[in-house]
């Protein structure tokens, strides 16, 4: 499935498979000052290696930045041997912890982001039997949009890189 819709002030275009051995998510963010692209594999174990289940690949995470106007280049990583990361663990701690840490890009999500994330799967499993559009506000109305941190707007100005 392959959808672009105008979102939260940006137009974002999604390709979803219904169904993979491996999560190898590749997010790119294309904008006025050039392009992001983020690749993240994870390493799978089938026996008991002792692998950690949703451990990333060692050189599965790659951040490369093209800039426009200007040559690309590749921001290192750090490798995290956790699950899913060290999301599990921030998870976990943002769940359990009484003491809430600052979180000015509201990474954690609340019960109304939840809700959005479980209908865009349902959402995808109708439009994969009907090959149809679905809308996903139209599932279940009336659930409020989850906060979001504060973005520019379209009117807001651009500083563009000088020209070479």
């Amino acid at each position: 499935m392959h959808s672009c819709k105008p979102f939260a002030e940006c137009r974002i275009c999604l390709s979803c498979g219904r169904w993979g051995t491996l999560e190898r998510p590749v997010v790119v963010f294309n904008g006025t000052k050039g392009r992001l692209e983020h690749k993240m594999e994870e390493k799978i174990s089938l026996d008991k290696t002792g692998s950690v289940a949703g451990a990333i690949k060692g050189t599965g995470t790659t951040i490369r930045i093209f800039p426009l106007r200007a040559p690309a280049y590749e921001i290192s990583t750090s490798q995290v041997i956790e699950d899913h990361a060290g999301g599990d663990e921030l998870m976990l701690r943002d769940l359990f912890v009484p003491v809430k840490r600052d979180d000015k890009y509201l990474h954690a999500a609340d019960q109304r982001a939840g809700a959005w994330s479980i209908l865009t799967g349902i959402a995808a499993n109708h439009s994969f039997l009907s090959g149809k559009t679905v809308e996903i506000a139209g599932l279940v109305p009336d659930i409020p949009l989850p906060d979001y941190p504060p973005m520019p707007t379209h009117d807001s100005p651009v500083p563009m890189p000088p020209k070479v």
